[in-house]
């Protein structure tokens, strides 16, 4: 249980700093550093719960380590689940912070970092566009959270290599997609916001899985040809 209660608050700090960053202060921050706030709570967190659960806090990182054999498939499902709930309390604290503040409007306004095509997408990319960049992007996380965690004389540096994949994935995802690469942190905003954000939610929730799927499958069979 310890495991799936840090994977729920390592979630929780994820969507709420970088949700929260792009919902808040994204005007301010930018591209960059939007990408940053994703990328060092990554960082913050591999460290704290590293140790316990491995800290993936993305259920796409999780089918990774699962085609790989790193995880159970109870394992796997309840990781899921409780992932989720964190994004889900993550957006929730987000929520109560932006209504707090009158001068924003209240989320409705703000946003809640969500993704995005089409008319939701700063550069008006397409569905197809979409799915695309969302299996690419997940694709090269997964793939690199599965490499520099294989070995544990990386244990010391993983946690910032990890930081700074999922910050430099974001710099291009996000005038496209919003980036997601992460089911839960698209699934918690879209399910509070409802209406486009919802309709649209299926893309940031199959891409993101079928781009982990490659991941783990290549990596697996890179790993076995090179053994």
């Amino acid at each position: 249980m310890k495991r799936y209660i840090s994977e729920l608050i390592g979630t929780m700090v994820l969507v709420l700093f970088g949700c929260g960053s792009a919902a808040i202060a994204g005007s301010v921050l930018g591209t960059v550093g939007i990408a940053l706030a994703f990328g060092l709570s990554i960082v913050a967190m591999a460290y704290v719960i590293g140790d316990i659960s491995g800290c993936h806090i993305n259920p796409a990182v999780s089918i990774g380590m699962w085609i790989d054999g790193r995880l159970e498939t109870k394992d796997l499902l309840m990781y899921i689940v409780f992932q989720c709930i964190g994004a889900i309390i993550g957006i929730a604290l987000l929520v109560a912070i932006i209504n707090s503040i009158p001068n924003l409007g209240g989320y409705a306004v703000t946003g809640l970092g969500q993704n995005g095509f089409g008319t939701a997408s700063s550069v008006g990319i397409n569905v197809v566009g979409a799915i695309i960049v969302e299996i690419i992007l997940t694709f090269v996380f997964v793939f690199t959270v599965l490499g520099v965690t294989k070995k544990a004389e990386n244990s010391a540096v993983a946690g910032i290599v990890i930081g700074l994949t999922l910050a430099f994935v974001h710099i291009m995802g996000i005038p496209l997609t919003g980036t997601s690469v992460n089911p839960a942190r698209s699934l918690a905003p879209a399910l509070f916001l409802g209406g486009q954000a919802l309709n649209q939610v299926w893309v940031f929730i199959l891409a993101p899985i079928v781009g982990a799927v490659i991941a783990g499958l290549l990596y697996k069979g890179l790993t076995l040809e090179d053994a």
